[in-house]
């Protein structure tokens, strides 16, 4: 029977995830954080990231990871504790990008996973405390997931940098892994918008209803001063 893992090797897209393909800047702008962050948290004195090549482009995978530990950070999760977790993942399952491979849990304190990842089958109504090498808890301790990526083929492959209520999407599947709203680049959309054309011009043009078009806008960091609708 083929995995989802074999599947996604013979997919015309696979090996586009590991080719440079994100400025660090542009990926500390989507991630929600500094530039300065991401190279410390490659290159700092006890690095939480370690499979980037340096002044070379982030890859999606990477640039996953960067969002992973963007979001732990923002929810008060201590760098040794992301950087546990990433190492206990890493060497318990053999991944390459623990971050892109696993969903989490956070509660604010500690980096989570479902028990029945590592046994499919299991009703073991437990999670895996990942940066305390590999401590069971009682899943109803949880409360905030990490909701911002859709899973596909058992990876983390479109994530939605705005939030779950932005219309904006990142998937290395289309579009060149740029960042999108219904399959066209934000970067189109505000370079019309900053060389004067309105709103129903660019909803006319692009065929996308307002709030793709306001969602679009505000990820590119400019104020359409609107409340569109997608009906």
């Amino acid at each position: 029977m083929t995995t989802s893992a074999d599947a996604r090797e013979e997919a015309p897209w696979y090996g586009r995830l590991y080719e440079p393909a994100y400025q660090v800047s542009d990926a500390a702008r989507y991630a929600g954080t500094s530039p300065r962050a991401v190279a410390y948290w490659h290159y700092g004195r006890d690095p939480v990231l370690s499979d980037r090549v340096k002044r070379q482009p982030l890859s999606y995978l990477e640039l996953v990871e960067v969002a992973f530990v963007a979001y732990f950070r923002r929810m008060g999760i201590l760098l040794r504790r992301i950087r546990r977790a990433r190492e206990y993942i890493s060497s318990q399952f053999g991944a390459q990008y623990p971050f892109t491979e696993y969903k989490f849990k956070t509660e604010g304190h500690h980096i989570l996973m479902d028990y029945h990842q590592v046994e499919a089958n299991s009703d073991f109504s437990k999670v895996i405390v990942t940066d305390a090498a590999g401590q069971l808890a009682w899943s109803d301790l949880v409360g905030q997931r990490f909701a911002e990526f859709d899973y596909d083929f058992d990876l983390a492959l479109t994530w939605h940098p705005g939030g779950r209520d932005s219309l904006v999407k990142i998937d290395p599947r289309a579009s060149f892994g740029n960042p999108i709203v219904h399959g066209i680049p934000t970067w189109a959309i505000s370079g019309r918008w900053k060389a004067g054309e309105s709103l129903k011009d660019l909803e006319d043009d692009f065929g996308l209803c307002k709030k793709e078009i306001e969602d679009a806008l505000r990820f590119e960091g400019l104020n359409p001063d609107g409340n569109g609708q997608c009906v």
